[in-house]
C-alpha cells in the first residue's frame, strides 16, 4: 500500500438531527467511529478535507490513520452517505481495524488487456463486466488498493469466473467461502451485437409491404 490516508477528526458531544444540520451549515461532517474492542466514538470532520481524499480511488480499500483529537487509530471505511443530487457527504462511519484481526473490505477490479485480449482482437467479441469491485476477507496489513484481473486469454463466449482470479497470498473472496454455486461469472466476451436485417426478414418485410399495398388498392376502388 503506498499511498497513507490520514483524516483529523474531533469527538462530538452533541446528537440528533438538528446537531447534524448544524455542523454541516458550518462546513464538518458528522461521523461515527467504532469497533477494535473499543466503545463508539460520535466524531466531526472536515467537508473539504474528506471529499479531496475521497477523489483518489484507493482511499475506498485502504487502512486510514484517523487522528480524533490527538489519538491515532487505525480505521477503513465502512459507509458513507453522500447528498442525492449535492456534492456532499452528510455522514461517515469508519471501523477500527486490529493487526490480528482479519477484516472483511470491498476492493475494486482493475482488468487489464482488454484491447488484446484474443477474444476482442481476433475474434470481434466485446468485453462484459459482471462485476467492478469483489468482497475479501484478509488482515489489514494483507489489504490490497485493487485486484488485477487479466482477460488476455479470454477467447469469445468465454467467462473468467471468481474462482479463476488470483489474489495475493493472505487474501480470500468472501463469495467463494459460500460454496461451489457462489463461483459467479467475473467478466465475459461476447458477440458484438449487429442490427443485421436476415434475408428471411427481407422477405417478411416484402411481404407485408404488398399486403398493405393490395389493401390500400382495394379500399381506393371501393370509394370510388
Amino acid at each position: 500500500m503506498s499511498v497513507d490516508f490520514k483524516l483529523s477528526a474531533s469527538l462530538r458531544s452533541e446528537r440528533g438531527k438538528n446537531a447534524s444540520r448544524r455542523l454541516r451549515a458550518a462546513g464538518a461532517v458528522p461521523g461515527v467511529i467504532y469497533g477494535g474492542g473499543e466503545p463508539p466514538a460520535a466524531v466531526t470532520f472536515d467537508h473539504d478535507a474528506l471529499m479531496h481524499n475521497l477523489e483518489n480511488e484507493a482511499f475506498y480499500s485502504h487502512v486510514l490513520t484517523v487522528d480524533v483529537d490527538g489519538k491515532p487509530q487505525k480505521a477503513i471505511l465502512r459507509e458513507l452517505q453522500r447528498h442525492p443530487y449535492k456534492p456532499t457527504i452528510l455522514h461517515v462511519d469508519l471501523l477500527r481495524v486490529r493487526e490480528d484481526t482479519q477484516i472483511n473490505v470491498h476492493v475494486p477490479l482493475h482488468f487489464i488487456n482488454e484491447d488484446t485480449c484474443h477474444g476482442v482482437k481476433l475474434e470481434g467479441g466485446t468485453v462484459s463486466h459482471n462485476f467492478v469491485e469483489l468482497e475479501i476477507a484478509c488482515l489489514p496489513k494483507d489489504l490490497p488498493e485493487f485486484i488485477e484481473v487479466d482477460v488476455q486469454d479470454l477467447n469469445l463466449n468465454e467467462s473468467m469466473h471468481l474462482s479463476d482470479i488470483k489474489v495475493p497470498e493472505g487474501i480470500t473472496i468472501v463469495e467463494l467461502a459460500h460454496g461451489e454455486g457462489h463461483d459467479h461469472a467475473v467478466v465475459s466476451v461476447h458477440a458484438k451485437r449487429v442490427a443485421a436485417v436476415t434475408e428471411e426478414e427481407e422477405e417478411e418485410e416484402k411481404e407485408s409491404t404488398s399486403i398493405q399495398s393490395d389493401e390500400d388498392a382495394s379500399a381506393e376502388n371501393d370509394s370510388s
